[in-house]
């Protein structure tokens, strides 16, 4: 009976897996297939689940510096890969050393600050859209990406925080303790010892930060007023116009731009998983 049971829910278990990876894989497969068919093609009903003319057309116009509409979308991807590698560089380094702090030191307030770090992200990113707003204008930032940057690093760091805590917490103190005894300064200790034991946790949040600020619309769509500053999903919006929509160059430019974060999440989705695992020990 026992063994029927255990039957069951593994086969329970297989087909909810298979129904989430429709779900995952099925959006990604109709974008692609929406962007290798013609405009006429895209738009007809019935629609065409395996198109009967396919064309790279989108994907040459998009790719190539010779089209006007290359150029922005070339720029478009600069920018965002510009934004998102600053915000990943800082968010790191700064994450780092405080998540250390926060496990390894005690001091009056501890655990009510780190609590008030992960207290910003209760929030949505449309409550603070305005007084961040409001800061960078006085800062004179806005239509600059430095402002998507701190934007970024504002909702991005507490987690990345949050992470990598979890991974210092489960590394032995005795070991850098060996390490001061045998001559090691702190700093040194941390340096040799703890970052090399720590870089699946360094490489997740890098991951988190990196994806974060990629994907990011809102404050992109606000801050940025020119062509020329602004990132991809905010120049995704340029093949809508007002009487139509290019549904294949849309299609084939959500996909080029998804296949970066892919490709970077099942490089290193081994890191990101041991990262929530091991984070979620200790508090």
């Amino acid at each position: 009976m026992s063994d029927r049971r255990i039957g069951g829910w593994s086969l329970t278990g297989w087909i909810f897996l298979f129904l989430l990876l429709l779900f995952s894989v099925l959006p990604m497969l109709w974008m692609l297939i929406t962007s290798v068919k013609s405009q006429f093609a895209a738009i007809q009903y019935p629609p065409e689940f395996i198109p009967s003319n396919p064309t790279l057309e989108q994907y040459y116009r998009l790719l190539s510096p010779s089209s006007d509409i290359g150029i922005q979308f070339l720029r478009y991807m600069w920018n965002s890969i510009y934004v998102s590698t600053l915000t990943t560089i800082f968010g790191v380094a700064v994450a780092v050393p405080a998540a250390y702090a926060f496990a390894r030191f005690r001091f009056p307030g501890r655990n009510a600050l780190f609590f008030s770090v992960l207290f910003r992200n209760m929030f949505p990113a449309v409550v603070f859209l305005m007084p961040l707003f409001i800061m960078m204008r006085w800062m004179g930032l806005v239509n600059t990406h430095a402002s998507l940057v701190i934007t970024y690093l504002t909702f991005g760091l507490p987690l990345s925080i949050w992470l990598l805590k979890g991974f210092y917490d489960n590394i032995p103190v005795e070991l850098e303790q060996a390490a001061r005894i045998d001559g090691c300064t702190r700093f040194q200790a941390f340096w040799m010892i703890v970052m090399p034991l720590s870089a699946p946790g360094i490489i997740a949040t890098a991951i988190y930060s990196f994806i974060t600020a990629w994907n990011e619309y809102v404050y992109a769509l606000t801050f940025l007023n020119s062509d020329e500053k602004l990132t991809l999903p905010v120049g995704l919006q340029r093949f809508f116009t007002e009487y139509a929509t290019n549904w294949p160059g849309l299609m084939a430019a959500s996909f080029i731009m998804s296949v970066p974060v892919v490709v970077m999440f099942l490089v290193l989705q081994k890191y990101f998983v041991r990262a929530l695992t091991e984070g979620a020990v200790k508090a």
